[in-house]
Formats: structure tokens, sequence, C-alpha cells
């Protein structure tokens, strides 16, 4: 973490907003993505937010579902245990003390070739501190891309590089598909608190992909926490929404309906649906701070 401690714009402004904490955030995080966009010059829709970097390391290795993995080591060692747990082989290429531990890239891409899907490279590397310039990223992403070979890019540590522009290699999310960048403010902005990462990627279907997966797993909670409360019969649901039956006596959409919207949350009492009458309710899955309040409308 930066030894400079909090920047003191950042105390200033957290003193200043901290009203902001009672209220909840734009779901899709416009605003944030925005700022992020014109700190990095990244486009703003290619950015998607995390808690921390780890969060989204684990989120994309499940999407990637890479049976073999190239790591350039030593490094961290999460990537392995991510890949690992998802049932991924991991593979190491070495960093060699006679090199300085600096990267040869066409050592590297031969060990590309074989049956690889995923390479992971932490630039800074940490321990080492090497990087890899962006020319040789460049390099490694031509070749990465004949052979079908997502590459993650982790630049946790880029803003301490004496030359971030020689380093970073955010500009190439605009001409290559096959990366994605993950940053965070933890170290260099010395906020772990803060729990906020952030992932760059030019791969719209892949940002896509890690939206859904975001709205899948709190589909899966909830309609789970749903189920365990015992009064309600959840239909499957195949979607961001899932349609409620209640079979509480007593109880009608309408009055959970009530409930939900004095909290500021809305269900669809489903009554004016052919077929369905005040004992069906729809509701949307949303952010989980958000779904953890409307399971508390549904325990009534």
């Amino acid at each position: 973490v930066n030894p400079l401690g909090v920047s003191f714009r950042l105390r200033e402004t957290l003193t200043n907003h901290i009203d902001a904490i009672t209220s909840y955030p734009d779901r899709e995080y416009t605003s944030l993505r925005k700022c992020i966009a014109e700190y990095t010059g990244a486009d703003f829709e290619n950015i998607v937010v995390g808690n921390g970097s780890t969060e989204l390391i684990s989120l994309f290795i499940q999407i990637a579902h890479p049976s073999k993995a190239l790591i350039v080591g030593p490094t961290y060692s999460e990537y392995e245990r991510e890949v690992t747990m998802d049932g991924g082989r991991c593979h190491y290429f070495s960093l060699t003390e006679d090199s300085s531990f600096r990267l040869d890239v066409p050592a590297l891409t031969e060990e590309l070739s074989h049956n690889v899907d995923l390479l992971i490279l932490c630039n800074p590397n940490n321990p080492t501190s090497s990087v890899i310039p962006r020319n040789q990223m460049r390099d490694i992403l031509d070749y990465c891309k004949k052979k079908s070979i997502t590459v993650l890019v982790d630049e946790t540590y880029v803003e301490f590089a004496p030359d971030v522009q020689a380093v970073t290699a955010i500009p190439l999310t605009e001409y290559y598909n096959n990366i994605i960048i993950l940053r965070g403010i933890s170290k260099f902005f010395a906020a772990p608190g803060l729990r906020l990462g952030y992932a760059i990627c030019g791969n719209k279907d892949l940002l896509k992909e890690i939206n859904r997966q975001l709205i899948a797993s709190e589909r899966e909670r909830i309609c789970q926490a749903i189920r365990s409360m015992g009064a309600y019969q959840v239909y499957e649901s195949n979607c961001n929404f899932v349609l409620v039956k209640i079979k509480k006596e007593g109880l009608t959409a309408d009055q959970i309906f009530d409930t939900a919207i004095r909290q500021g949350l809305m269900i669809r009492d489903c009554s004016t649906f052919p077929f369905l009458n005040d004992k069906y309710f729809r509701l949307c899955f949303m952010m989980p701070e958000d779904n953890d309040r409307l399971l508390a409308c549904l325990l009534r």
C-alpha cells in the first residue's frame, strides 16, 4: 500500500459527501465508470466495477472457465487458486534471475503453443517488480489472438511505474478483444477498505457475460432465500426477474407492494395478468444490497 497514505483530497471529499452513504448508488454505476474512464482514458462502456480486483479475478475466471492457464511467475498466488477452484490446470512460465526477471517474449510464445486458453500476467509483476512494455504486450496479444488465447493483465501496481503510459495496456483494449485489464484502488490510492476494483475490456460479449454472471449469482441466491421462507412458491427463473406465488393465508401481492414501496422498492403485483390473481407477484433482481432489503420486505 502506498506509504504516502490516503490523499487529502479523498479525505476531504469523503467528509464533504458523507451523506452519500445513506442512499444506494446507481445500479449501473454510470457516474463512477465515467470517472474511471476519464482517469484511464478508456471508453466508459468498456469498464465494469466490482468489490476489489480480487472479486473480478474470480468472476472472470468463472466466465472464461479455462481448461489450461499459463501464469508468468513468480507472482500473486490468487490466480492459480481461482483457476484450480474452477477446475482448470495451471502451468507456470518462469521469470529467471539470470534475466533480472524480465520476460522473454519469444520463449513465452513457444510455451503458449501447447493448448493454453488463458494467459495471466501481472504488470508490474508482484513480487519481482519487473514490467512488460506496451510494445511487447502488443506482440503477445498478436500471438495470442492467432491461438485464440485470452490474456488477463493485472495492473494493480501500474500507477507506481516511472512511466505509466509506457507500461499500461489500456490503449490496446481499443484494438484487441482478447485482453481484459484489472485495476483497483487498494495499493496506489491506499484505500483497500473501500473495496473498489475495475476491469477494462474491449470485448463487448465478454462484458455482457460478466454483467450477466452478476445477475445469475444474485438470481440463485435470492430465489433460494425466498424458498427458505416457506411462505412462497418460487418458479424457475431464466432472466432478470422471477414469478412468486404467496402461500401464506391473509397475505396478498398488494400488501407486499405497499410494504416495498415504503422502502423505496417495487414489486409487480401480477393480479392484472390473465390467469393470475392477487397471490402472484414478480420481482426483478437488483444489486445485492437492494435485493437484501427486498427480502426483508417479504419476511413480514
